[in-house]
């Protein structure tokens, strides 16, 4: 098997991606980066590395993540068992706490640190910054997690504008100074609809929409909003897929162009997906056809 590609067989690949690159240069990317894509510390920066790429080539990147597994580890450490309620984490006082300090502290500051090192220019924020994410309490039994009621994006438009990659913590506030774990995905395409986002990329640890969830090679390529319907209905989408799913249908009522649900565990996903035809994982968007 050939391992090593020639300078010519490099250069063709670049060519080849001209167009893509030119698609792309000058327009938002919302990027959603979190779960247990964000596990492997050797992914992680080679994801961060791939990001920086994106950047330098003139996309306006702006990378939201979360953080879930990290956040068990450390209720663990402090003896509170995580609980959950619809896939939803259920989040007192003292867990709210412990969202941000894991989120807006650690997580939020290593990828800032990544990026960082790898020759970008990255601003963390968490969703609290500038009255970013305003929320309110999505469900009492869930307690401090929250429904998204504004986003006031100047914080983010602001760093954009001076040449910085954003990098968001999904933590949100309300007006008398309560703090709220939000779900990342829904942050993510709040944050993207409210850019006007040319694409929100879902990178997650499933290969996208399958229409035989054990069959890998079932993976469907494109879905129109009318089609992600039906196969709900039918029950092809199911489970957890289906809140990842709704969030990529709110991100396009909100004004994004198209969505790509993605596997971010497969090494330069994101790069296969906005630089080449064939892309990776499954991109939806509205039944019109416009992207």
């Amino acid at each position: 098997m050939q391992t090593e590609f020639s300078n010519a067989e490099r250069a063709e690949v670049l060519t080849q991606a001209l167009p893509n690159i030119k698609r792309y240069v000058g327009r938002i990317v919302v990027v959603k980066y979190g779960g247990n894509a964000m596990i492997n510390d050797a992914l992680k920066e080679q994801v961060m590395g791939d990001i920086v790429l994106l950047w330098l080539i003139g996309v306006k990147i702006v990378l939201v993540h979360g953080g879930g597994p990290e956040i068990n580890d450390l209720m663990k450490k402090l003896g509170k068992k995580p609980e959950f309620v619809d896939g939803l984490r259920v989040t007192d006082r003292e867990t709210v706490d412990i969202v941000q300090m894991v989120l807006s502290g650690k997580i939020n500051k290593t990828l800032v640190n990544l990026l960082e090192a790898r020759g970008g220019h990255a601003i963390g924020l968490s969703g609290m910054d500038g009255s970013m994410i305003e929320a309110t309490v999505r469900d009492p039994r869930l307690g401090f997690v929250g429904k998204v009621t504004r986003v006031n994006i100047k914080p983010v438009t602001d760093i954009l504008e001076k040449g910085y990659i954003p990098v968001i913590s999904t933590v949100g506030c309300d007006r008398e100074g309560n703090a709220y774990n939000i779900n990342g995905d829904t942050a993510a395409a709040f944050i993207a609809g409210a850019l006007g986002a040319e694409r929100l990329v879902m990178m997650t640890d499933i290969d996208g929409i399958l229409r035989d969830r054990n069959d890998p090679s079932s993976l469907i390529s494109e879905l129109t909003t009318q089609e992600v319907a039906e196969l709900t209905e039918s029950g092809v989408i199911s489970g957890g897929m289906i809140p990842k799913v709704e969030c990529c249908l709110e991100a396009l009522r909100e004004g994004v162009k198209n969505v790509v649900i993605l596997d971010g565990r497969v090494p330069h996903s994101i790069l296969m997906e906005l630089l080449t035809n064939e892309g990776a994982g499954t991109w939806i968007h509205r039944e019109d056809g416009t992207i």
